[in-house]
C-alpha cells in the first residue's frame, strides 16, 4: 500500500497500523514522489493527503495527485485523508471514482475495516483479470491448432463449443448440433467440416424445414423422371452432391418419418436409392444435423423415430441462445456492422442489455439495418431500433443489478472495475459495494 502524506509522522503511524495486520506499506511525502514509486514497483492501494505545500487547505493540490494517480491507474483504489478545509473537494473525487475519504485524525478501525474490503477486492478483480486473460489465450490456441477462418466468438460458453467441434471434427461420427432457432448452429457445423478429413470436400446443407412433406425425400436421395408429380427429368439428391464431404441437415425434426427410415438407412449402409429407382447408390457422406426442437418430446410423440436420434446423436453440440453468451454480443456486432461505423457507449450497453430473442439472426439484421442507415460515424442506442421495454431494465433506470448480471459485467470488462461499473450504470465504488454484498470479493 502506497501512503503519499507531507507529514512522515502521518506515514509512520499508518505503516505501524497496517503492519499488525500483514499488510506492507512504502511512503512518499510529494505527489512526484508518490507517482514515480507507482510508477516503479506494483501497488494494490493509495492513501493520499489533500495538500502537500504548507498553508494550503483548498484540496487543489490532492485533486490533482488523484487525477494523475486515474490516468495511469484507473482501476487503483485511491483513499483520501482530508481536514475538515477539504471535505468538499474529497465528497467531489469520492464522486469521481475515489474509493473512500476519512477526515483527520482518522478512525483506525473504520480505516482498516475500509483498506481490508478494498484489498479483498481487489484480489477478486486481478483473479478475474487471470481468468480473462486465460480465455484469451485458450482462444488464440484454438486458432493455432484449427481452422476457425474468421469466426467471432468470445464468450466461454461459445468457447467450449467451438473447442468440442473441433475436436470431434477428427472422428467420422454423425454430430446432432442443438440449440434455438438463429444461435448460429451452420456456422458450427460448417467448422466441423472445416477441421475434418473430408474438408476438402463438398459441404452441403438442407433446410428440412423449409421444403414440402412430400418433396424432402426427393431432395435428399434425388428422384427418377415421373418419380412424383411434376419430375420432368431425374435429379441428383443432396446426399449425391455432398459425396466425398459434409451434408448438414438443419431443423432435421421436420424430416417425415419415411425420410426418416431411409436417412437411417444410409447412416448404417451409406446406401440408397433414388425416389422411383431400383439401383442403390454408394456414398460416403459426414453427415451433421441439427434442429431447435425437442426431439426426445417428439420420439414419445411418435413423430421422430428414437432409433434415428440415436443414431445421429452420437456426439451432441449444444449451442446455447445469445443471450446466455454476452461475451460474444459486441463483437459479433462490430463484426456485422462493419469498418466504416463505431458504437457509441449507450450503443453497446443497450445492445448487451437486449435480451435477443431472434438471437444472432436477430444480431445480424439489426446491425446490418443500421449500417444501411446510418452513413457513417458513431452509431447511437436510438439509432438501433431496439424495443423501448428493453431501456426500462437497465439499471439506470432503477433497477439493481443481481450477482449474476455482475459476474457478467466483469467477464465482459475482463475484471476492469471501473469498465464494468460504466457498464451496469454505476459508480466505481459503487460496483465495490455490490461485489462486497454479493461476496464477490471473498473468492466469491
Amino acid at each position: 500500500m502506497l501512503i503519499i502524506d507531507d507529514h512522515p509522522a502521518v506515514a509512520d503511524a499508518l505503516g505501524l497500523l497496517f503492519s499488525l495486520h500483514g499488510i506492507r506499506t512504502v511512503a512518499a511525502t510529494t505527489p512526484d514522489e508518490g507517482l514515480s514509486l507507482l510508477a516503479a514497483q506494483p501497488v494494490d492501494l493509495v492513501i493520499q493527503d489533500m495538500n502537500f505545500s504548507a498553508d494550503t487547505t483548498s484540496g487543489d493540490e490532492g485533486r490533482a495527485l488523484f487525477g494523475a494517480i486515474r490516468a495511469r491507474h484507473p482501476d487503483l483504489p485511491v483513499i483520501l485523508l482530508t481536514a475538515w478545509t477539504d471535505l468538499e473537494a474529497a465528497v467531489a473525487l469520492v464522486k469521481a471514482g475515489a474509493a473512500d475519504y476519512l477526515a483527520k485524525p482518522w478512525d483506525d478501525h473504520k480505516l482498516l475495516a475500509s483498506v481490508q474490503n478494498l484489498l479483498e477486492l481487489g484480489e477478486a478483480t486481478r483473479a478475474l483479470r487471470a481468468a480473462a486473460l486465460q480465455r484469451q489465450r485458450a482462444q488464440a490456441a484454438l486458432r493455432e491448432r484449427h481452422a476457425l477462418g474468421d469466426l467471432v466468438f468470445a464468450d466461454p460458453a461459445t468457447e467450449r463449443v467451438v473447442a468440442l467441434a473441433c475436436q470431434v471434427a477428427r472422428a467420422d461420427v454423425p454430430v446432432l448440433i442443438t440449440g434455438p432457432s438463429g444461435a448460429g448452429k451452420e456456422c458450427i457445423a460448417a467448422l466441423v467440416q472445416a477441421n475434418s478429413a473430408v474438408r476438402s470436400g463438398p459441404f452441403v446443407t438442407v433446410d428440412c424445414g423449409a421444403l414440402p412433406a412430400e418433396l424432402i425425400e426427393a431432395e435428399l436421395f434425388g428422384a427418377e423422371a415421373g418419380a412424383y408429380t411434376g419430375a420432368t427429368k431425374a435429379r441428383e439428391g443432396k446426399f449425391a452432391a455432398a459425396d466425398g464431404g459434409t451434408l448438414f441437415l438443419d431443423e432435421i425434426g421436420n424430416l417425415p418419418l419415411p425420410g426418416q427410415v431411409k436417412l437411417l438407412r444410409v447412416l448404417e449402409t451409406g446406401r440408397f436409392a433414388r425416389l422411383g429407382a431400383t439401383r442403390e447408390q454408394q456414398v460416403h457422406v459426414r453427415v451433421i444435423s441439427a434442429t431447435n426442437a425437442d426431439l426426445p418430446a417428439l420420439i414419445r410423440e411418435g413423430r421422430f423415430r428414437e432409433d434415428l436420434y440415436y443414431r445421429l446423436n452420437l456426439i451432441e453440440l449444444h449451442l446455447p441462445p445469445l443471450a446466455e453468451r454476452p461475451g460474444d454480443i459486441l463483437p459479433l456486432a462490430r463484426r456485422f456492422l462493419g469498418s466504416a461505423h463505431h458504437l457509441a457507449d449507450d450503443a453497446a450497453d443497450a445492445l448487451q442489455r437486449h435480451d435477443w430473442p431472434g438471437n444472432v439472426r436477430e444480431l445480424k439484421n439489426t446491425m446490418q439495418r443500421v449500417a444501411l442507415l446510418v452513413p457513417t460515424g458513431p452509431v447511437t442506442a436510438a439509432q438501433l431500433g431496439l424495443p423501448v421495454r428493453q431501456a426500462a431494465a437497465s439499471p439506470r433506470a432503477g433497477d439493481e443489478p443481481d450477482r449474476a448480471a455482475i459476474e457478467q459485467a466483469l467477464a465482459r470488462a475482463g475484471g476492469v472495475v471501473a469498465q464494468a461499473a460504466a457498464d451496469l450504470g454505476l459508480s466505481r465504488q459503487a460496483l465495490y459495494r455490490r461485489m462486497e454484498r454479493h461476496g464477490l470479493g471473498r473468492g466469491g
